[in-house]
C-alpha cells in the first residue's frame, strides 16, 4: 500500500509539473481568496486526466459535517518538500468540511475534492498560515517565493460517527498491542532480573505488580498506604550497564517528595516504596513496562531498560 501510494503521488507530480511546463500560471483554476488549483482524476485507463469542478461539485453543499480522509505533501514554491503526511501518519488524514469554512484556508481547498480526486493547491503562504496555521510565514518559505504548495490525494468520505468509531477502534487496538508488547518485554527483563539476582546471590520478592525487591535495612513501623506523601532518597541505574542516570546527591541530598499510588512517579516506584517501613533501605529491581517502556527517558534511560533504584524512605505522612 505505502509504495502504490507513492506511485500515485509520483505520477501525479510528474503530470503537474508537466503541465506546468507545458501551460502558464493561469491554467490554475483560482478561488476568490486567492488559492490556485488543479483537480485530477483517472481515466479508465488509469492515467491523471484533468477535471473541472462542475457547479455540483460545490464545496460543501451536501457534504458539511462529513469526514475527507486525504493523504497529501507540502512543498515550497520551489518544489522542495516540507511534510508528507503518510510519512508521518501511513492512513489518510481526517479533513473534517464545515458548513462555514475560511476563505483562503486549507479546509477550503480540499472542499473541493471527491473522493478519488487528486489536486495541486496554491496557496498564497500570507493567506494559508493565516487562516488555517495561525502562525507567521517561516522565513525560509517566504524568501523561497511566498507559496504553499499542497499535493492531495482524497480517498473516503465518511460521517462523523464513523470517523469516530474507526478512531475508538484504532485506540483500542493500539492498547492491545501496547499490551501484548509490554508482556513480551515483562518476560525478557523477568529473565534479566533473574540473572542479574543469580549472578549477586541476592534474593528479592516480588510484587503483585511485578516490580523486585530486596531488603537492605528494615526500618520500624506500619508502611505507607495509597494516597500518602513519601519521601525517599535514591540512586538510579541502568541494570544492564550500571550507569547512573539520578540521584538525591544530585539534588543536594533532598528526599523527592511525592503522593503515593497517585501516579506521579513510575508505576515500579509506586509497587516497590509501599512495600517499605520508615527508615527501610532497599533496593528496586523494575522491569521496563514499570518504568519507561520502549520511549526510555532521555539521553541516559534507553529504551526498555530494565532499572535498578537504591531507595531509603525517609518518611510519609
Amino acid at each position: 500500500m505505502r509504495n502504490l501510494f507513492f506511485a500515485a503521488l509520483g505520477a501525479l507530480l510528474s503530470l503537474v509539473q508537466t503541465a506546468q511546463a507545458q501551460a502558464p500560471a493561469t491554467d490554475f483554476s483560482r478561488l476568490p481568496a486567492g488559492t490556485e488549483y488543479r483537480l485530477f482524476r483517472k481515466d479508465a485507463a488509469g492515467h491523471y486526466q484533468p477535471r473541472a469542478l462542475a457547479p455540483t461539485d460545490a464545496p460543501y453543499a451536501s457534504r458539511a459535517g462529513q469526514v475527507l480522509t486525504v493523504f497529501m505533501e507540502f512543498r515550497t514554491g520551489r518544489d522542495s518538500v516540507l511534510m508528507n503526511s503518510r510519512q508521518v501518519q501511513p492512513l489518510p488524514q481526517p479533513v473534517a468540511l464545515p458548513a462555514q469554512v475560511t476563505p483562503g484556508s486549507l479546509e477550503e481547498a480540499l472542499g473541493l475534492l471527491l473522493p478519488g480526486d487528486s489536486a495541486i493547491f496554491r496557496f498564497p503562504a500570507d493567506t494559508i498560515f493565516a487562516k488555517t496555521f495561525r502562525q507567521p510565514v517561516p522565513p525560509f518559505l517566504r524568501k523561497g517565493g511566498n507559496t504553499l504548495v499542497v499535493l492531495a490525494s482524497a480517498r473516503e468520505l465518511v460521517t462523523m460517527a464513523e470517523m469516530t468509531a474507526r478512531h475508538q477502534k484504532q485506540q483500542e487496538e493500539n492498547i492491545r498491542q501496547g499490551k501484548a508488547l509490554a508482556a513480551a518485554q515483562m518476560t525478557k527483563d523477568v529473565a534479566a532480573i533473574q540473572a542479574y539476582l543469580k549472578k549477586n546471590k541476592a534474593t528479592a520478592k516480588k510484587t503483585t505488580g511485578g516490580t523486585y525487591y530486596i531488603f537492605k535495612k528494615l526500618g520500624t513501623g506500619a508502611t505507607p498506604k495509597t494516597g500518602q506523601t513519601v519521601r525517599v532518597l535514591y540512586r538510579g541505574t541502568v541494570l544492564a550497564t550500571g550507569q547512573e542516570f539520578d540521584s538525591s546527591a544530585k539534588h543536594g541530598n533532598e528526599p523527592i517528595s511525592f503522593v503515593l499510588g497517585q501516579g506521579q512517579v513510575i508505576p515500579g516506584w509506586d509497587q516497590g516504596i509501599a512495600m517499605l517501613n520508615k527508615g527501610s533501605k532497599a533496593v528496586l529491581l523494575i522491569p521496563s513496562p514499570l518504568a519507561y517502556g520502549p520511549r526510555g527517558a532521555g539521553a541516559d534511560i534507553p529504551a526498555n531498560a530494565v532499572l535498578r533504584f537504591e531507595v531509603e524512605l525517609v518518611d510519609f505522612k
